[in-house]
């Protein structure tokens, strides 16, 4: 895997214009499976967010935004654990629940000793994420070690586009091509650490080992800005672009096909197992 960051200039073109940025705050979950106990739910305006997980299979903590939004800019600095991760998946999303919901993912999948990270983009559409699972997942390997130092993970959503972004480098886009295909309902912003040993590593293969635990990620400098659900319609939604126009711009554009050929280990419309009609936007 090529190691070398991308081109001078190619990856600082901010996604957020004149818009106010803001520190949201958030309401901890706790334990994930049980999120509406009292005794584990607190108000949060922290610069800086630990979860853990730790002893049981089916567990896990997280955060959840106090405002759900329609569009917006959503971002947080993490760090991830070295070492076993295997079987955990740490994640920073934004979605709408429950039931029949939309959701967008940015999820880091746990590794074994020797391998790297694997960040995974999703999005669901409609509850395809409920019950029978109809993701639309992109996975990459990235060009630094996320164990190392933080490094920022961002989300734009706006009515034409979603961007996922690394340290402010576009890495996928994935555009509004019909409405059955992209999310439209108010999404609050989650972060969550959580055993996926069903799924996260190498499609179930190596299962969180708890005699590694606690298992451990760090958020800060968290941003959103954006339009609430109840915000008036003249809102303007966040994009990629510092132009009036918005879209993403021509280097950012060079950046995106960069990472994606160098870095880039999986498209779900490439995957000649999945059933295309399912996913009619890769056709489209």
């Amino acid at each position: 895997m090529l190691q070398k960051p991308l081109g001078r200039g190619a990856s600082k073109a901010r996604p957020i214009r004149s818009d106010r940025v803001a520190r949201p705050r958030f309401r901890s979950i706790g334990s994930i499976s049980r999120p509406s106990s009292s005794s584990s739910v607190s108000w949060l305006s922290s610069p800086e967010l630990v979860l853990f997980l730790v002893g049981a299979r089916k567990t896990g903590s997280g955060f959840k935004s106090l405002k759900a939004y329609r569009s917006g800019y959503f971002g947080a600095s993490i760090k991830l654990q070295s070492g076993y991760t295997a079987g955990v998946n740490t994640a920073f999303y934004v979605s709408a629940h429950p039931g029949n919901h939309d959701e967008v993912d940015i999820e880091f999948l746990g590794k074994t000793f020797d391998e790297p990270y694997t960040l995974q983009t999703n999005v669901y559409i409609r509850g395809s994420g409920d019950g029978r699972i109809i993701g639309r997942e992109m996975k990459f390997h990235l060009w630094f070690d996320p164990t190392k130092n933080f490094h920022h993970y961002a989300i734009i959503w706006n009515p034409r586009e979603l961007i996922f972004l690394v340290d402010d480098v576009p890495i996928r886009r994935y555009a509004r091509k019909s409405a059955a295909t992209f999310p439209l309902r108010p999404m609050w912003v989650y972060g969550s650490i959580w055993d996926a040993s069903a799924w996260a590593t190498d499609d179930g293969k190596y299962k969180a080992d708890y005699r590694y635990q606690p298992f451990v990620a760090t958020y800060k400098n968290f941003k959103a800005t954006g339009c609430t659900a109840y915000a008036p319609r003249w809102c303007r939604a966040a994009t990629a672009s510092p132009y009036r126009s918005g879209g993403m711009t021509r280097q950012q554009y060079s950046a995106m096909r960069w990472v994606q050929r160098n870095h880039m280990v999986y498209n779900y419309c490439w995957d000649s197992s999945r059933d295309r009609s399912l996913t009619p936007e890769c056709r489209m």
